[in-house]
């Protein structure tokens, strides 16, 4: 997609807080007393979240300096137990030649530790302080996700690649798997399928598809819940200009396959293998379940840059896919997005989208 930022003002003056690791399990002195522990407890396992939200913040760095206070009145208002992230955009912590760790935000120059600490110093503020977080980060400032979710809520088990390995992420950071005693939670960032047909572009989206249909299958004993920037429009529906996306090119290319042909993201070769994952993997698109028609005010998640030829023309690829048996558990799926100028977009060229489950037990 075409990426366009506001200006970042320079700001210098942060002062750094005392924080403590927000993704790390609570200190001793932290923790309740052991009644008051094994109370919790008891209680906690019978929760599981909810009410979820996903953002491509399009730099997360960027919309914290320009964007937060809205984008912070926004999460504490629609209150969700999940927030998914991509394209966090920060650099994981090593330095050059050393191995990196994706987990962790770069922190051996003076730039990079002003850039945590910005992060930091937000994240420690409401609502995000009710949140753990954790972290899977690229070796430079390219695409990177993040995982939110309520300190009341108990993930078993949080990896880092579709192979499900606790240790291994995808390179770039792409994904994040939270799992629950009833459902996974997969966060993804799926990689643009580019114009051209080379290794970088259209063979690691096939490669990346062909990927994500094995894990669906394989991870079939349990519900799904799929979220994140997939980077395709399903449908024409999808799109709010069919005919401009579908004659689409950069600087003139036309790719030797047909189907590779047009806008990344709604080229038919992505449409036909996602429409496979959803058809063979028992797979629901949310919002599409509930939103039958067109929406051209807020059915669209990914905005063009208001100057150019891009103005106006919108597209769906940021998404909630459930699984087929929890279709009927779908309350709300939302675009919160709309207008050509980009209303709550907080900065990002996508808007939050949020989805609604009930029939699952909820207390926070």
């Amino acid at each position: 997609m075409k990426r366009f930022f506001k200006a970042v003002e320079k700001d210098g003056s942060f002062k750094k807080p005392a924080l403590s690791p927000l993704s790390s399990p609570a200190k001793d002195s932290e923790k309740p007393t052991e009644n008051a522990a094994a109370t919790e407890n008891n209680e906690t396992s019978k929760k599981e979240p909810s009410k979820f939200l996903t953002w491509n913040a399009n730099s997360l760095l960027l919309r914290i300096k320009n964007n937060w206070t809205e984008f912070s009145k926004f999460v504490e208002n629609l209150d969700p137990d999940v927030i998914a992230i991509q394209e966090v955009r920060m650099p994981a912590a090593g330095s050059k030649g050393a191995p990196r760790n994706p987990r962790e935000f770069k922190d051996d120059t003076s730039s990079s530790r002003e850039e945590k600490l910005v992060v930091m110093r937000a994240l420690s503020n409401a609502p995000f302080r009710d949140y753990n977080v954790w972290w899977s980060l690229s070796d430079s400032k390219y695409a990177g996700t993040a995982l939110f979710i309520k300190k009341c809520f108990n993930p078993q088990k949080v990896s880092f690649s579709l192979d499900q390995a606790g240790s291994k992420h995808e390179p770039d950071g792409r994904v994040i798997l939270a799992e629950f005693e009833s459902f996974r939670l997969l966060n993804t960032y799926v990689p643009n399928n580019g114009w051209k047909e080379e290794e970088s572009s259209f063979q690691r989206r096939r490669k990346w598809d062909k990927r994500i249909k094995e894990f669906v299958f394989r991870t079939s004993n349990k519900p799904l819940i799929w979220c994140g920037d997939l980077n395709v429009s399903h449908e024409d529906i999808d799109v709010s200009h069919p005919e401009f996306f579908a004659a689409a090119k950069l600087n003139g290319y036309v790719p030797p396959n047909k189907e590779d042909c047009g806008q990344p993201g709604f080229t038919l070769s992505e449409r036909t293998r996602f429409g496979s994952i959803l058809k063979e993997g028992a797979l629901v698109d949310a919002y599409r379940y509930l939103h039958k028609d067109k929406d051209m005010e807020r059915g669209f998640s990914w905005s063009g840059n208001p100057i150019g030829k891009y103005r106006g023309k919108r597209m769906r690829i940021d998404y909630f896919v459930v699984s087929e048996k929890w279709k009927d558990r779908i309350v709300v799926c939302e675009s919160h997005g709309h207008g050509i100028e980009l209303e709550g977009f907080y900065g990002s060229d996508h808007c939050p989208v949020s989805l609604e489950l009930s029939q699952l037990s909820h207390a926070c």
